[in-house]
C-alpha cells in the first residue's frame, strides 16, 4: 500500500481486494458447477431428464433471477427459453382461477341416458318428443335437445331413420310364438360297410325351446326332404303345423322342392345370409350340446343305434334337462317335491342324468 494513504484510502482498497477474492472465488465455484453438469450430461448422453414439477420450479425462480444472457453462459440443463417458459407457466397458475368457478349444467343421470337409449331401441318410430313424454311418465324431467345428444353419442339415429328398417332381434321378439328353427349335424356310426357319416335334422320350437327329430339317414336327397316336409306339416300332429315361420340356412340340402312344401302348407322358409350361425343361435346351441353331452361320449353301430340314441337324447332334452338359458328350468314343468329321498333317473346307461325326490 502506499505510505501516504490515508486510513479510509487503506479500508476501501482492502474491501475492493476482498471482494474480488470473494467473486474470484465464486466464478471458480460456479465455473466447476458447469462443468460437472456438463461431464453428467456427456456421461448420461442423449437420454432425456425427467424433471419433477417441483424440480422445473425451483429452476424457473433462480431462472428468472439471472436473466436470459445468464442463464445463455451457466445453464447447462436445460436451455434458456425452457426455462422462461416454466417461469410464465408459474405466472399463469398464479393467475389461474378455474378451482373457485362453480358447477355448470350437471351431467345427466346414467341412469337416465341408459333409459333413452332403451326407449330408442325397444321403440324405433318413437322421436324425441315421444321419449321425453316417456321419460316424464316415469319421474325424468329432461330435454328433447338433450335427448338427441345421447342417442347420437351412442350412434342411434333419428326416429325416422330407426323406423325404416327391422332388426333380427325385433323380427323374433315379434313372431316368437310362431318362428320354429331347422338345422343339420352329422354323426359317424360303423356298420358292415364301414365308418358311415349320418345326417341328422332336427327342428326346435323358439318360444318353448323344445326340439323335434325329423329323420336321420346317410343319403338326405330330394325325396327323403320332401316326405320330411310333408311329415312336419301335417295338419294334426305336424311339429310345424302351428308355426308361421321357418329359419334354415343355405346348406343346399334344403332344396326348392322342399321350401315349396312349406310354403303351401303355411309355413314360410326364412333363409340366412351365409357364414351367419349367431342368427340361428338357439339351434346352433342345441346341436352343440347334444354332441358334447351324448353322440361325443359314444360309438354307434348303424343307423337305428343312432336313432336310439337321439330319440333319448331329446327325450332328456325336453323332460329332465335344466337349461341355463330359461334360469335352470325344464322346458316340461314337473310338480316339484319337497320330501322324499333323492333318486336318480338315468338314461343311456348313466350317460344323462336327472334327480327328483321319490313319492311318498
Amino acid at each position: 500500500m502506499l505510505p501516504n494513504m490515508s486510513t479510509l484510502q487503506r479500508l476501501e482498497f482492502l474491501l475492493l481486494a476482498l471482494a474480488g477474492c470473494i467473486n474470484r472465488h465464486d466464478f471458480v465455484i460456479i465455473d466447476y458447477l458447469v462443468t460437472e453438469n456438463r461431464v453428467y450430461r456427456e456421461a448420461v448422453g442423449k437420454k432425456r431428464l425427467r424433471l419433477t414439477d417441483d424440480q422445473r420450479r425451483r429452476l424457473a425462480v433462480k431462472g428468472k433471477l439471472l436473466g436470459r444472457k445468464l442463464l445463455g453462459e451457466f445453464a447447462s440443463i436445460v436451455t434458456p427459453d425452457t426455462i422462461l417458459r416454466w417461469h410464465h407457466r408459474l405466472v399463469t397458475m398464479k393467475w389461474d382461477y378455474s378451482s373457485r368457478r362453480g358447477p355448470g349444467r350437471p351431467r345427466i343421470a346414467d341412469r337416465i341416458r341408459r333409459l333413452v337409449v332403451r326407449f330408442a331401441l325397444e321403440n324405433r318410430w318413437w322421436g324425441y318428443g315421444k321419449i321425453q313424454g316417456a321419460l316424464a311418465h316415469v319421474g325424468h324431467a329432461i330435454s328433447a335437445e338433450s335427448i338427441a345428444n345421447i342417442l347420437r353419442e351412442n350412434g342411434i339415429e333419428p326416429a325416422p331413420e330407426r323406423s325404416k328398417r327391422k332388426t333380427w332381434n325385433e323380427f323374433l321378439r315379434t313372431h316368437w310364438d310362431t318362428i320354429a328353427a331347422t338345422d343339420f349335424f352329422t354323426v359317424e356310426a360303423w356298420s358292415w360297410q364301414g365308418l358311415v357319416t349320418y345326417y341328422v335334422l332336427v327342428f326346435m320350437d323358439l318360444q318353448t325351446r323344445r326340439v323335434h327329430l325329423g329323420g336321420i339317414t346317410a343319403n338326405p336327397n330330394t325325396a327323403w326332404m320332401m316326405q320330411i316336409a310333408k311329415n312336419v306339416t301335417d295338419p294334426f300332429d305336424g311339429f310345424l303345423r302351428n308355426e308361421q315361420f321357418l329359419i334354415l340356412d343355405q346348406d343346399t340340402k334344403y332344396c326348392e322342392a322342399f321350401r315349396y312344401l312349406l310354403r303351401t302348407a303355411g309355413t314360410e322358409p326364412v333363409r340366412l345370409p351365409p357364414r351367419s350361425p349367431n342368427m340361428n343361435a338357439y339351434m346352433e346351441r342345441f346341436v352343440k350340446s347334444i354332441k358334447e353331452e351324448c353322440t361325443d361320449q359314444l360309438i354307434l353301430f348303424s343307423e337305428r343305434s343312432l336313432h336310439r340314441v337321439v330319440s333319448e337324447y331329446l327325450e332328456f332334452y325336453n323332460r329332465e334337462r335344466f337349461h341355463q338359458g330359461v334360469d335352470n328350468e325344464l322346458l316340461t314343468p314337473r310338480q316339484l317335491r319337497c320330501s322324499g329321498r333323492v333318486i336318480r333317473q338315468e338314461r343311456l346307461g348313466g350317460l344323462l342324468n336327472y334327480y327328483e325326490r321319490q313319492a311318498a
